[in-house]
């Protein structure tokens, strides 16, 4: 009976956590359902109101929606590693792949100034800062022992700066220095709305590879088994399948998946932030915030001198490496004749290079800390 109580107290918290998730989502921030819904969930956690008290426990919603949140999420990327992602970084391998390596090398300078001077830990620091994606990081946060509440409103604050200033950046750099050429604007989909018998069929296809991808993950000890194993299962499905087949394979995969993957993840962190978590924040913010304007600058810098070196337009490098969201900076390159598919195969590569690659050195740091910590523990098993 209390499995049964626990399951619905779940999804009660879940269905008045949405609330804010909806009313976020109508001002078109893509992100909207997860901050609105961690929002909402993390004032539940923090407040208790008396009429919605039963529904709030006080260890948070099981982790099991987590899981299956991160899941919806890692299918999602997994498709968007498809032949036409393979193929621009095929041509342009070499500079994409330094760009990649940069944003991960300045992220990680920017964790080290979070952790130096602020009240962060090194573990929140380094992931509050990676640009993986507000809708990942909070929750490997979760998994690896960071303050999912710092970590949160770091990722927070740098997307909301790229949003709000590169696209009138780029505009203002595109009206004084137009591109001389066009380029066609096809955007790359996580599947497709449309409901068809082969769509459906894929659907099932991925979601069974991202199944035993994510047990396959757990089993060998990967952090963030079920974000890094789905993604992967789905990516090496989609990558293989369209290589035999000649072409994408597309799934049905309606918006609604997107929107129950970051309504599953927010309510998850939300429920899991207590008071304790704001302690210090005030400086740590005003570090954090510093940060991330140092990070956009280093990373336009750095899109000019690519710009230059491989002869893309200008507006096109800034929008493919800001480390902001996929869909603001795809949808700002429309306008703008850049090129939206190498826009978006960039913002794809880098989400899915720091999710593949941080976990492990974020687990790294996690033990380092944890002996830094409690020095006297291997003093005690030496001398014993």
């Amino acid at each position: 009976m209390r499995i049964k109580n626990d399951f619905l107290r779940d999804i009660i918290m879940i269905f008045i956590s949405s609330l804010g998730g909806f009313l976020l989502s109508l001002t078109g921030m893509t992100i909207g359902w997860m901050v609105g819904t961690m929002t909402a969930a993390a004032c539940l956690s923090l407040f208790r109101p008396a009429p919605l008290k039963e529904a709030v426990s006080q260890h948070g919603i099981h982790k099991g929606w987590l899981s299956f949140g991160q899941m919806l999420l890692g299918i999602e990327l997994g498709q968007k590693m498809n032949m036409s992602v393979i193929l621009i970084f095929k041509e342009n391998w070499l500079f994409v792949g330094v760009m990649l390596i940069l944003s991960v090398i300045f992220a990680m300078l920017s964790g080290f100034v979070l952790w130096r001077f602020s009240n962060a830990d090194m573990m929140t620091s380094f992931v509050g800062t990676a640009p993986g994606g507000l809708s990942a990081m909070p929750g490997i946060a979760q998994e690896v022992g960071a303050n999912t509440a710092i970590v949160s409103l770091v990722q927070t604050i740098r997307v909301l700066l790229v949003v709000m200033t590169i696209p009138f950046f780029v505009f203002f750099i595109h009206s004084k220095y137009p591109d001389s050429h066009a380029v066609t604007h096809q955007m790359l989909a996580a599947g497709t709305s449309e409901f068809g018998a082969e769509y459906v069929m894929w659907t099932a296809v991925f979601t069974l590879a991202a199944f035993f991808a994510c047990k396959a993950a757990k089993r060998l000890k990967f952090p963030a088994p079920w974000l890094l194993g789905s993604m992967i299962g789905v990516a090496a499905v989609q990558i293989a399948g369209s290589s035999l087949a000649g072409y994408s394979l597309t799934a049905w995969w309606p918006h609604g998946f997107s929107v129950l993957s970051q309504i599953c993840l927010g309510a998850t962190i939300g429920s899991k932030i207590h008071k304790e978590m704001f302690i210090g924040v005030s400086k740590t913010l005003t570090v954090a915030f510093l940060g991330s304007v140092g990070l956009i600058i280093a990373m336009i810098a750095s899109a000019v001198v690519t710009a230059h070196v491989a002869g893309i337009s200008l507006t096109t490098a800034i929008l493919a490496f800001s480390p902001g969201g996929i869909a603001e900076m795809a949808t700002t390159s429309v306008p703008l004749h850049a090129d939206s598919t190498f826009v978006v195969a960039v913002q794809v590569l880098r989400v899915v290079l720091v999710i593949a690659m941080m976990p492990p050195f974020f687990r790294l740091l996690h033990h380092r800390s944890e002996k830094t910590a409690h020095p006297h523990i291997k003093k005690a098993g030496t001398e014993g």
